[in-house]
């Protein structure tokens, strides 16, 4: 689950980690009072004013942008808020900016020079371990660094018995060139920042800039955290900051049929039971010339309930011309994913694309003689590549 920045914010400040503080603002009217509280609590004299979305690269889009004056705070606020942001990250449709992150400014001037880092925690799925990865280039964008100079991005592999071992502290701080007082202060942001990605169940935390300010405070100035979606029943706190505004439609209605579904661009729609068999159904479709219009897993409990809410959900899709059902029979009987099909047919009425079926495994050939002989526009197929050249010839 994806948080806004202001609540991952608030999710670091909980476990001692320094941020750039803020206030959350709906209204040009909230973000002037939020300005000013931040003025008497900090000491500020200039705000930063960052679009809330679930995306990156808001302030190459305009989503960020700093306010010398209250007048000026108030006049950012009001043109971000109800603005369409468009960012590498959203797409060329945006995402609607509903609130605003008024925050202090932390680049004051000083003595000492200001320094930018990038830092990022995150499971590494081959090693079974979390990762840390950082890079003294931080305040761009991290695929950048990596095209151009990837001898500046580094890792450092935990393992999760003994947390950050003094060796890799120690490299850390050497790779981002710091000593003295203030690579202490980098060591203990990193092991408060590790602390509290455990503690949280998280899947990425990602911060960039880490801010080494001219008076040597290590801060974290933007922050995403993306949550594991299997532990939030162990924090209701944080599925309280979901946002579904945030989110596609059909992904949250798919959830409520606990369907694994994720909406893509494409012109064929398909609903499959298994992860991995859903990924061979989309290779199959863009092999056959059409284009994946989403990921649907119906699991291994498929029911008529389930098949009709999926199928629903790919028909209010426009761009979808034609369906492909692909499923194999094990734990799942073949002929009653075919009722299902029938029955969700006859409900769902005036379906004008084409629905090809393809069954194998438990009672496949029951549940084939139940889609030929439905008296429907079903099309039932026996193998991959009969649905295929189905899927190719329905969809031209």
């Amino acid at each position: 689950m994806n948080i806004h920045e202001y609540q991952a914010k608030a999710i670091l400040k909980e476990n001692g980690v320094r941020i750039q503080e803020g206030i959350v603002a709906s209204t040009a009217e909230e973000a002037v009072e939020a300005a000013l509280k931040l003025q008497e609590e900090t000491g500020t004299h200039l705000w930063v004013i960052k679009a809330q979305i679930h995306a990156g690269g808001r302030g190459k889009g305009g989503g960020v942008l700093l306010a010398k004056t209250l007048d000026e705070v108030k006049s950012v606020a009001g043109k971000m808020l109800g603005m369409t942001l468009i960012t590498h990250q959203t797409g060329p449709e945006g995402k609607k900016v509903n609130q605003v992150l008024v925050a202090q400014d932390v680049y004051y001037p000083g003595p000492s020079s200001k320094l930018e880092f990038y830092m990022s925690i995150l499971l590494n799925r081959q090693s079974g371990r979390n990762v840390i990865v950082y890079s003294p280039d931080g305040g761009v964008d991290i695929e950048q660094v990596a095209e151009t100079a990837p001898h500046r991005i580094f890792r450092e592999e935990i393992d999760p018995g003994f947390g950050i071992l003094p060796f890799q502290g120690k490299r850390i701080i050497q790779n981002l060139g710091l000593s003295g007082a203030v690579a202490g202060e980098f060591l203990q942001f990193t092991e408060r920042l590790y602390a509290a990605y455990l503690k949280v169940d998280a899947s990425l935390f990602e911060i960039n800039p880490v801010l080494k300010s001219s008076d040597d405070k290590i801060i974290a100035v933007d922050a995403k955290v993306d949550i594991d979606d299997n532990a939030l029943f162990r924090h209701p706190d944080i599925l309280a900051m979901r946002d579904l505004s945030e989110e596609e439609p059909s992904e949250i209605e798919a959830g409520k049929y606990n369907l694994n579904f994720v909406k893509l661009e494409g012109n064929v729609g398909c609903m499959v039971n298994g992860a991995g068999l859903a990924m061979a159904t989309m290779d199959i479709i863009k092999l056959s010339g059409g284009e994946p219009a989403n990921f649907l897993d119906v699991g291994g409990g498929a029911n008529a309930a389930t098949v009709e809410a999926g199928l629903k959900i790919i028909l209010d899709d426009a761009n979808v011309k034609a369906v492909l059902i692909n499923i194999f029979g094990g734990i799942v009987r073949c002929d009653r994913v075919a009722n299902g099909v029938v029955e969700a047919y006859k409900k769902l009425g005036n379906i004008k694309v084409p629905i090809i079926v393809r069954l194998q495994g438990t009672n496949a050939e029951e549940g084939k003689a139940v889609i030929d002989n439905s008296g429907l526009k079903v099309y039932s197929a026996t193998t991959l590549q009969e649905a295929a050249a189905l899927v190719n010839r329905l969809v031209k």
